[in-house]
Order: C-alpha cells, then sequence, then structure tokens
C-alpha cells in the first residue's frame, strides 16, 4: 500500500531530525575547541521548528497524515499522525523549553569536558521525539516517541563523565526507563490483543465490544497509567527524581522537569481522553488518588531538602500531581486545564533552572544556604528567581502561577472533586513554606568568611535564558487568556 506524506504536517519534526544529523557532522569537521558554533546550529534547527509549528497554527485547520483507511470508518479515521491544537500546543511548548535548554548547554559545555557534538544531538533527538509525541494517534508511534524522548536523556546524564553522581543518576535513571517501557509496553500488548487495533480513535469502542474482558481490560489499563506515571515522576513511581536532578548536569535537569514530563502529559492525555475514554468510570479514580498523594509526597519532601536542586525535584514532583488533578474529571474539556497548568508550569520552572545554572557554577554543593545574600552579590538574578519562585508559590505578584491553579481548582471543584480540592488547597499552604524560605534567604545578609560564595559574572547564553524565561512568565501574568485559550 503506499501512503502519501504530508511533509507539512511532519515539519517540525523533521527539522529537529535534520539538525541532530547537520551537528554530528559538523563535528567531525569543526575544531574541537568551539562547542559554542554546534549550539548555534542546535539553536537555529530548534528556532526553524518552532517557526514551522508557528506556520501551521498561523495557518489554522488540522492536518493528518500516514493514514490507513478501514472498511466502516469515518473519514480521516486511522490516521497515526495528527497536527491539531493539542499538538501545536505541546510543540510550541518542548521548542519553547529547547531554546532555554539549549542556552543552558552553552553555558555548561563552555567550562567542561563533555563532548559537544555527542551532547547536542542527543539533546535535538529527545526534542524530536517530545515533538512527535503530542501527534501520534497509535499506540506504536506512541511508545517509539516516548522512547525517543526517553533514552538520549539518561545518555545526556551520563556525558559528565568523572562524576559519580552523574554516572548513579544515568544508571538509576536508565533503570526506570526500562521498567517502565516494559510495565507499559505489557498493558500495550493486552489493549492490541483485546482489540486488535492500534489507533486510538478506534480502541476504545473496541474495548467496549470486547466481551467478558472486563478485568484483562482493568490489568492493561492500570500497566500503561503505570508506565506513564513514571515518565511523570508520579507517586508511586517518583522515588528517582531527586538523586537524578541532584547527579545530573543542570541542563538535562530542566529537561527532565520541563520536555520530558510535558511528553509524558502528553501520551497520558491522549491514551486517557482518545484511547480509553468509555473507560473513564475505571482510571477516573485512580488518577484521582494518585494525583492527591503525589502533590502531597512531592511537597512533604520538599520540606526537608537542603540542595538546591533536589528541592526543584521534589517540587517538580508535586506539581505533577496538580497537572494530574483535571485529568480526573471524566467529561467535558477537563484536559485542557491540565495542558494550560503544564504551559504556565514550564515558563516558571525552567526560569528557575536558568538562575540555578549559573549559581552552581561557584557554588560545589549548590545548597539553599549558597542563595543567602545573593541579591548584593547578583541583584538581578535575585530578583528573577524570587520571581519565579513566587509564581510557583501561587502567591502575587506571580500571578501566573496563581491562574494556573485557580484554573485547576474551578475545573475539579465543578467535576464533583471537593475532596481533592481541599488536598490541593492543603497541598499548596505547604508548598508556601519552602518556596518562601528560599526566596527569604535570597535576601538575607549575605555571609562573610570562607562560606561566602563568590560572585561570578553571569554567561551570556544564560542571562538570555533568564530574559526569556521572565517575559514569558510576565505575559501569562498579564495576559493569562493567551495560554487558557490556546489550551482549550
Amino acid at each position: 500500500m503506499i501512503q502519501s506524506i504530508d511533509y507539512v504536517a511532519i515539519g517540525a519534526p523533521l527539522a529537529l531530525a535534520s539538525a541532530a544529523g547537520l551537528v554530528l557532522l559538523l563535528d567531525v569537521f569543526l575544531p574541537r575547541r568551539t562547542p559554542g558554533a554546534l549550539g548555534l546550529v542546535a539553536l537555529a534547527g530548534v528556532l526553524v521548528a518552532g517557526g514551522l509549528v508557528a506556520a501551521q497554527a498561523a495557518g489554522g485547520g488540522e492536518r493528518r497524515t500516514f493514514c490507513v483507511p478501514a472498511s466502516g470508518a469515518g473519514p480521516g479515521d486511522g490516521c497515526s499522525f495528527v497536527v491539531d491544537g493539542f499538538t501545536l500546543v505541546l510543540s510550541g511548548l518542548v521548542l519553547g523549553a529547547g531554546v532555554v535548554v539549549v542556552l543552558l548547554s552553552m553555558t555548561e559545555l563552555a567550562e567542561r569536558r563533555i563532548p559537544p557534538g555527542e551532547w547536542y544531538f542527543l539533546l535535538l533527538c529527545a526534542l524530536t521525539g517530545a515533538v512527535l509525541l503530542p501527534a501520534a494517534r497509535d499506540l506504536a508511534t506512541l511508545v517509539v516517541a516516548l522512547e525517543l524522548v526517553s533514552l538520549p536523556v539518561f545518555a545526556l546524564t551520563a556525558l559528565k563523565r568523572y562524576d559519580g553522581r552523574a554516572s548513579e543518576a544515568a544508571l538509576k535513571l536508565f533503570l526506570v526507563s526500562v521498567v517502565s517501557t516494559a510495565v507499559m509496553l505489557f498493558g500495550v500488548s493486552l489493549l492490541y490483543g483485546l482489540t486488535g487495533t492500534l489507533h486510538l480513535d478506534r480502541l476504545s469502542a473496541a474495548l467496549s465490544a470486547v466481551p467478558g474482558a472486563s478485568g484483562v481490560v482493568a490489568v492493561a489499563v492500570v500497566l500503561v497509567l503505570a508506565g506513564f506515571a513514571f515518565k511523570v515522576a508520579a507517586v508511586p513511581f517518583h522515588f528517582w527524581a531527586g538523586d537524578v536532578y541532584q547527579g545530573a548536569p543542570v541542563p538535562v535537569a530542566a529537561l527532565l522537569s520541563v520536555v520530558s514530563k510535558a511528553a509524558g502529559f502528553a501520551g497520558l492525555i491522549l491514551i486517557l481522553t482518545t484511547g480509553l475514554r468509555e473507560q473513564a468510570a475505571l482510571w477516573g479514580p485512580v488518577i484521582a488518588v494518585v494525583s492527591a498523594l503525589t502533590m502531597t509526597a512531592g511537597n512533604v519532601l520538599a520540606l526537608r531538602q537542603r540542595a538546591a536542586l533536589r528541592l526543584l525535584a521534589w517540587s517538580s514532583v508535586a506539581q505533577s500531581g496538580y497537572i494530574l488533578a483535571p485529568l480526573a474529571v471524566v467529561g467535558g474539556n477537563a484536559f485542557a486545564a491540565s495542558v494550560a497548568y503544564l504551559v504556565i508550569y514550564a515558563a516558571m520552572n525552567l526560569g528557575a533552572f536558568a538562575v540555578v545554572m549559573p549559581v552552581s557554577r561557584t557554588a560545589a554543593r549548590n545548597e539553599l544556604d549558597d542563595y543567602r545574600g545573593l541579591a548584593s552579590r547578583r541583584p538581578v538574578a535575585a530578583v528573577a528567581l524570587a520571581f519565579f519562585l513566587v509564581c510557583l508559590a501561587g502567591l502575587p505578584p506571580g500571578l501566573a502561577g496563581l491562574f494556573a491553579k485557580v484554573v485547576v481548582f474551578r475545573q475539579i471543584v465543578e467535576g464533583g472533586l471537593g475532596w481533592l480540592a481541599v488536598v490541593m488547597a492543603v497541598n499548596t499552604v505547604i508548598g508556601l513554606y519552602y518556596y518562601i524560605s528560599w526566596t527569604a534567604r535570597l535576601f538575607a545578609p549575605a555571609p562573610s568568611g570562607p562560606g561566602r560564595v563568590p560572585a561570578a559574572p553571569m554567561p551570556v547564553s544564560a542571562s538570555v535564558a533568564v530574559g526569556l524565561a521572565v517575559l514569558v512568565t510576565l505575559a501569562f501574568s498579564v495576559a493569562p487568556q493567551l495560554v487558557l485559550s490556546a489550551s482549550g
């Protein structure tokens, strides 16, 4: 069978894959002492892909490709790759985050013995998978895209050679990725065995038509959800986050916190709202309980942290719980609240990582006390970090975080999950403590003597990354309808 390919629809992942190949080719011929040139090529590839996504969004409409016709199926059924509003929003999020991660990578590679060719190749591969995943509409494409996101990340972590913590983080991430993939594939194989189809738009109806298989369906759904729970660091599969974020290079931690999480949530939303929509009575209560446990565990663990990256890791776990909450609402357009929260969270969290990046260059342990008096040494960086932390806490003037939490609260209350709203309110109050505690350290008197952290100039690439994150977060604070209308 010959299929026509819509190259406009696959333009963004194609541009990223081409940039990845070009980086490897240039790495052979360029001098080893010019990692900045490869960084610029990677940045150009991400910007080109972003331009293609923006052009598709401006053009409007929906594009489908890799479609397999089937008797009795409606027009467009059985397509493996679909570019719609959901795809464009998530792709824009991934590529925007990709720009910040590439900028942070330029700072990381300028001072460490990390091979730039391999680094940028793996980074572009991960971004390619993250852009492919929101458009995937069959189980095979979904799993392959998710692994294309996951596999390069632990290789990126291991590229920080001769670092015991990085090797430990890479090993833990590898084991988690392998186990989660095995669990998910077992669930996917059960779904395919029951229905004989891989396409998400045919899966739900086919499962409903299978007589006497409710037990097998329940097992398959739980296994698939467990696989995605690993990817988004949801309880009880969150244990890897702290060690991996602490041991990985800061750009990789930012990649895990935003890009990998966005890809995991994109796949989870597609599975729940398209592939398993008729089984909502089965997975809805499970998602609600997992959401409550995830936000609670993340916030409680964050209270005990003294290292900046570990605090951001457990804070990221708590944020996953907030993003999961609207998905527990069965019916309607609840997933739009999760997407809106994810987009706003990405801007705030990337900004925090962008400020932590230069501090980690001068503070060996990168603990919270190393940020004491940062306002006197780097006033701009301190104000920016304080703004991001206040946004993550959901306090004014960080209105972006407040709007995101209000959207989630409203959705779960209207969905009849009042108990989950109470749990989220309690966790929001818990989160205030560690966010405000870190913010207070920024403006406290600077320590004197040997404990004082020297003030090194912030690299240009890191400064640009911080500036971009501030601008986007401010835009979401002033005009939240930018993301609320797009995600809806």
